[in-house]
Parts: structure tokens; sequence; C-alpha cells
């Protein structure tokens, strides 16, 4: 608590009183803020993310890209995760998103503005309130208002002064009201943090299905080549008599709903494109996005799964959701200090004279010293706010948990299904080889005579479908990937200003789910002391460190009282 200084024009006869208020104030101030004091929720107790243990390599797929087998480390992300596509053209795209997304400004400047609220609420109450003033006023009365006949009087007046205010924050209302800021600031950060891991996720996603829709097209244009060639060939047979007119109108027929599937799949493309222009902050019209193929993807040999009590510290939606609970343990904490006395002190030195030039006089000095105390007596909507910060801190301590098991759920279903679509793909691309197999048999033996249209038909659309499903597989993998890289989360994500927005240090106790027996971050019981509606004995709680930042960029990222 800063000290109260005493104005050096005291009477002397003032010091003893003077010094007492001083002993006194010093000693209330080392009363502990009410409510409260915020820790940090335990880790999930739990080893794995499946109840299947993880294979030591998913299914391989020999001779088809993305096909290779993929391994997993205990490593945490790499910031730069996209990078282990070995795809340049990705790179840069999410290096241009990272730079120009407007959602990312936006978010950058919802921190700042948290960041600029708790230096703002700092600077209005750690330290006392100074003020200078100066006043010149020209003044005329007369004798009338004191009962007395005639006579006027005009004259000049002039102030100049001091004043200093204070509120002592016994019960630690300022100090919770900083923390609940401090920690709002902290959300934001995460907010950020997790918009940029989204947009990177979301363009790699993009990027990957227009490479499948790309190569989708070429490979329905492909098709229709063929089926052109056995249109022709059909033709030649109908001209030889070797073959039927429904046999060749059963072939355009095939032709045409190949070629009604080429607009639809071009649709799509265009789609994409757009998004990732928005995504970039581009304008459509003027975009430059790249086309990709499949083949320019490498699948990651290793991918990253850390043990879930290091992956709540990477996650930036678990870790906001416990800055939020930190929010409500503070401001569950304010509310309770409103219940409690407040002290303001406040002081003035100045000095009054009927000329400019007399102010500097000695006998021209004036001051006072001011304290007051404000006990609330009668009033219900203080006691029903507690109350209701009460059922905030019970909320927001469901949320957090059901943040963490939302989070789970998400890292194993990536995790089953970079398992599974492994198997996808292998399945698929062995059904596409016999597909082609059975098309190349059927096209011999129509040429012989031992096959016939409708045969060969279906060998054409059996080809067609396992070759567009086969993409599809093979896009799947890729996105696979990234959904779980996004799932364990990552706290390196390059940005403009990475001096001020770096996530905490794993030690700071801000990631972890909570136990049933912390009562800070859960709903407070009866007899939990501090956490409950006060009595005249309660003071008990601890007091949180005070904050003060002596830069904007000094704010903590996580606050611990």
């Amino acid at each position: 608590m800063p000290a109260v200084h005493s104005p050096v024009c005291l009477p002397r006869r003032a010091w003893p009183l003077h010094a007492l208020s001083v002993a006194l104030i010093l000693g209330l101030s080392g009363c502990a803020a009410v409510g409260p004091n915020f820790s940090a929720p335990a880790a999930p107790k739990a080893e794995h993310y499946t109840p299947q243990a993880l294979p030591a390599q998913t299914q391989a797929t020999a001779g088809t890209a993305q096909g290779q087998s993929q391994t997993f480390s205990p490593n945490p992300v790499s910031g730069f995760w996209w990078q282990s596509f070995n795809n340049p053209a990705l790179d840069a795209l999410i290096t241009q998103a990272l730079q120009n997304s407007p959602s990312l400004t936006a978010a950058q400047a919802r921190l700042e503005q948290a960041r600029k609220a708790y230096q703002a609420q700092a600077g209005a109450t750690q330290l006392p309130q100074v003020n200078g003033s100066f006043t010149g006023q020209e003044q005329g009365s007369n004798n009338s208002q004191m009962g007395q006949e005639g006579g006027k009087r005009q004259f000049a007046l002039y102030h100049a002064g001091l004043s200093v205010s204070y509120n002592l924050d016994l019960f630690g209302g300022n100090r919770r009201t900083l923390e609940a800021l401090a920690a709002q600031a902290d959300y934001q950060h995460y907010e950020l943090a997790a918009a940029r891991l989204s947009l990177a996720g979301n363009i790699a996603v993009q990027a990957m299905t227009q490479a499948m829709l790309n190569d989708q097209i070429h490979t329905t244009q492909a098709i229709l080549a063929d089926q052109d060639r056995q249109i022709e060939l059909m033709s030649a047979k109908l001209a030889l008599g070797a073959a039927t007119r429904a046999d060749v109108l059963s072939l355009k027929t095939q032709r045409a709903q190949t070629a009604a599937t080429l607009p639809p799949l071009q649709f799509k493309r265009a789609q994409t494109d757009h998004l990732l222009a928005s995504l970039t902050g581009q304008l459509p019209a003027n975009a430059a996005i790249p086309q990709f193929s499949l083949a320019q993807f490498t699948l990651p040999a290793t991918l990253p799964v850390v043990v879930p009590s290091a992956w709540v510290a990477a996650r930036p939606d678990i870790a906001a959701a416990n800055s939020l609970l930190h929010v409500a343990s503070a401001q569950y904490g304010v509310a309770l200090s409103n219940l409690y006395p407040q002290i303001n002190l406040s002081a003035t030195l100045g000095s009054q004279a009927l000329t400019p030039a007399a102010l500097f006089n000695a006998d021209s000095i004036i001051w006072s010293l001011i304290s007051g105390i404000t006990q609330p007596l009668f009033n219900g909507g203080l006691k029903a706010g507690a109350e209701g910060a009460k059922a905030a801190l019970s909320e927001a301590a469901a949320n957090y948990q059901q943040a963490v098991l939302d989070g789970l759920r998400n890292t194993a279903d990536a995790l089953r299904a970079v398992e599974i679509d492994a198997h996808t793909l292998n399945a698929q691309v062995a059904a596409q080889s016999a597909a082609q197999d059975s098309l190349a048999l059927t096209e011999q033996q129509l040429k012989l005579g031992s096959a016939t249209a409708l045969q060969l038909l279906t060998a054409q659309q059996q080809v067609q479908q396992t070759r567009l499903l086969t993409l599809a597989a093979r896009m799947q993998r890729l996105t696979d990937s990234v959904a779980l890289y996004q799932a364990m989360g990552s706290t390196t994500l390059p940005h403009k200003d990475q001096s001020s927005d770096t996530l905490p240090k794993k030690d700071q106790g801000s990631d972890t789910l909570p136990k049933k027996d912390q009562s800070s971050t859960t709903l407070p019981e009866k007899d939990q002391g501090s956490d409950t509606l006060p009595s005249k004995d309660q003071h008990s709680a601890t007091a949180p460190a005070p904050l003060t930042p002596s830069h904007p960029h000094d704010l903590p990222e996580t606050v611990t009282p």
C-alpha cells in the first residue's frame, strides 16, 4: 500500500495525531483481500486419449501418394506445423493470412483493448490520484447579506493547490478488479492464439480440398476422353453392323452423365478459391490464389501426440476457458468486498490570496486532511450481487470442465481418424486397381465380341467412382493430419508482434482440469470461509500481489495471486 505523507504545513501539535493516523492506516492496510484466491485446476487424470492403444504406425499403401505409414511422437507441435506438408505455396498462403486477416486484426485490437483497460484501472487504483488546480475569480458583494445597510465591495480571489485522494482498499475490491482485468487480458490473448491456429488450419484444409477438386476435375476430363474413344469405337462397329444403335446411345448417355458431374466440381473449386481469398484478406476478384494438386503435398511421417497433462497447456481454447474461470473468481471477490467498509483518504495543500503575487506568501497557505468510511447497513442488492457472482463462478468452472471434455473428444476423434482413414485409403486403392483391371478386361472382350456395351458401361462407372473416391481418401489423410495438429494445439504460432503476445510458461498453472476439492475454482460451499458471504470475523483470505506494469507490454499473461 502506498504511504500517506503529511503536508509540510501541518502545525506541530498535529504531528502526534498524524503519526497515530499513519500507524492506524499501515496496520489496516495489512488486511487481506476477501474472496477466493484463484488456483489452477488440476490436469486430467488420463494417460491416453482413446480406449484403444495407438498403433506403432498406421497402415501403409504402396505405390500411392499420401499412402505411406505414419508414426506418433511425444514431441510438442511446432509453431510452423504446416511446413511438414512440404508445400511452399501453402506456406506462403498461411503467412499472408496471418499478416492480413481482418479477423486477426480485430482479435489483436480486442487484446490491446483489454490490456489498456487493465492499465487504466491500475493507474486509477494502485497509487493516489494527484490533481493540480489554479483558479482566479472576481467577486462583488454588499452589506445587505450581513443585515447591514449600504456598502459595496469588489475584490479578486486567486487559488492554487494540489489535491490527493486514495481508496485504502482494505478488503481487496480494487485488487480483485485488477485481477479480473488481467485475467480478461489473458482470455483475449488466448482467443487470439486460437484464432491464429484456426486460421492456419482452415487455409490448409481449403488448399487440400482445392487440390482434390482440381485432381477430380482432371480425372473426370480424362474419363470423358476415354468415353469419347469408346463412343467412336462403338460407332465404327455400328457402321460395320457389329453393334446396335442402342449400344451407341447407351455410351453417349453415360458420357453425358459424366460430363454433368464436371460443373459442380468446378463450382466447388470456385467456392474454395473465394474462401481462400477471404481468409487471406484478399478480394475474390483480385486474389492471387495458387492452384494445388494432391501430388504437391507430402504426408507428415511423424505426428505429435503429447500426454494429456501437457496437452491442456498447449490448447488455447482451454487456456481461454481457464482465464474466464479466473475472471469469475476475481469478480466474486469484488462482489464480496462491496459488503465491507470502504475507506477513502483525501488531502489538499494550496494557497489562497487576493493577488497572484501573494499566493507564494506563507500566510496564504491552506490545507486539509480528510478521511471517510462507508459501511453498507441495509442494501439487499449487494448481497444478491455477491450471490450472483458466486453462481457465475460455478458456471465458469462447469464451462471449463466442458471445454476440457470437448477438447479430449476432439483429440480422440482426430487420432482415430488418422488410424482408420489409412485403412480406408488402402482399401480404396485396392478397389480402384480391381476396377481398372475389370475395365481393361471388358474392353478386350468387347473388341473380341464377347462383352456387351452394358458390361462396358458398368466397368466404366466403377472405374470413375473408384478413381474419384481414391482422390478423396488421399485428401482425407492430409486433412486428418491437419486436424490432429490443431487438436494438439500450438503455443508458438508466428505473428506480427511476437514479443507482446507470448503464452504463459507451463508452470503458471492455468490450463488444467479442476479437481473436486479445489474450492477456489468451483461453486463455493457455505462453510468455505472466504468464499462465502462475509460474516463479522471474516478477514482471512490472502490478498493477491498487486500488478504494477511499467510498460504496456509488461502486463503479465497470467495473473497468479
